[in-house]
């Protein structure tokens, strides 16, 4: 379905005009909003050190693609902020023209500058961090903003007030939480809906590997009306081909020790194996199962991929296929797990 990718003239960049033909799109929760089945996540590849060409290049080859969203946060790069600033640089030479295509987001909630101001959901933090990031990208304002993570120092009502004000202050279209669990993400809802400004978006960590949100969550957002964007499905690069015969030296465990360790790796490798071999039953690499296997719920909006290589969204598209499963296949699978 994905169209092949052929990086175009540098300074002159025309989206593919068909990029809507084939990209499916859900709508998130009960708003006006849709989002694309897959969107691009720029946590890793966008940094100061990292190939701008490159970065060019796979926002490129998304967009092309029918991937609208590009999810971004205040710390990603490194260093922090990086990645906004290479977003910003690559918005104006290549997407300026698209921005009404085009969903932006941005979080705010982990550690950003020195201080007791830099970090967690103060309004002081959350209204600072805003607009930084709106001025690192060059925007008036993100389509969506996300508190990034729960604090329990900071008073609930005063977290969300905020993120309130920034809809008001025309900062930001919608709002949304990432990384709450249930019951604090129920407690959030409800003060914004009283509020006037619905959440919008849930963003939890959720693949095969790490279930955490079939504990309470999608039933908590199905009821109330939230989207949900799911973020690491390929478990940080294990539901992937990648590890099933060794550790390539380019490989995140391999250069970046931070996320994802070798031996984490080890430990799951036999239900790696074993997964990967029903993906080939299904006509599926590993990583395609593993985000079509998400895809199946259809609380689930969007799922969040990440990309250092051209051919990795491509391959990642396909997934969108067949997000189908059999009940002998979500059997075999559930074994394994």
């Amino acid at each position: 379905m994905s169209k092949i990718y052929r990086p175009q003239d540098k300074q002159n960049y025309i989206a593919n005009a068909d990029r809507y033909e084939k990209m499916k799109y859900r709508r998130t929760g009960k708003s006006g909003l849709l989002l694309p089945e897959l969107s691009l996540g720029l946590w890793h590849n966008f940094g100061l050190n990292d190939d701008f060409e490159n970065a060019r290049n796979l926002l490129k080859c998304a967009f092309d693609n029918g991937i609208t969203h590009f999810d971004l946060a205040n710390n990603y790069g490194p260093p922090y902020g990086s990645a906004e600033t290479t977003f910003g640089k690559i918005l104006k030479k290549d997407f300026k023209k698209y921005r009404n295509e085009l969903i932006i987001s941005s979080k705010a909630g982990y550690d950003m500058w020195p201080g007791p101001y830099g970090d967690f959901g103060s309004k002081k933090y959350l209204v600072s961090s805003l607009d930084d990031s709106l001025k690192r990208m060059n925007l008036d304002y993100v389509d969506i903003f996300y508190h990034h993570r729960p604090d329990y120092e900071t008073p609930l009502e005063e977290t969300m007030v905020t993120l309130d004000l920034m809809v008001r202050q025309g900062k930001a279209l919608y709002v949304g939480i990432s990384n709450y669990q249930p019951e604090r993400a129920a407690e959030a809802f409800k003060i914004l809906k009283d509020l006037g400004t619905p959440c919008l978006i849930h963003q939890p960590r959720y693949s095969m590997m790490d279930r955490w949100v079939e504990d309470g969550l999608l039933d908590l957002i199905e009821k109330e009306g939230v989207g949900a964007i799911a973020f690491s499905p390929l478990a940080q690069g294990t539901l992937t081909d990648k590890y099933l015969n060794g550790f390539p030296e380019d490989s995140r465990a391999v250069k970046d020790g931070r996320y994802l360790k070798t031996a984490q790796i080890n430990e799951k490798l036999s239900k790696i194996k074993k997964l990967n071999t029903i993906a080939l039953e299904r006509g599926q690499s590993l990583a395609q199962m593993a985000i079509a296997w998400i895809l199946k719920d259809q609380r689930i909006t969007s799922v969040l991929i990440g990309a250092s290589k051209t051919a990795q969204i491509l391959d990642s598209l396909k997934a969108i296929d067949n997000t189908e499963f059999s009940k002998e296949e979500l059997e075999k699978i559930e074994s394994v797990l």
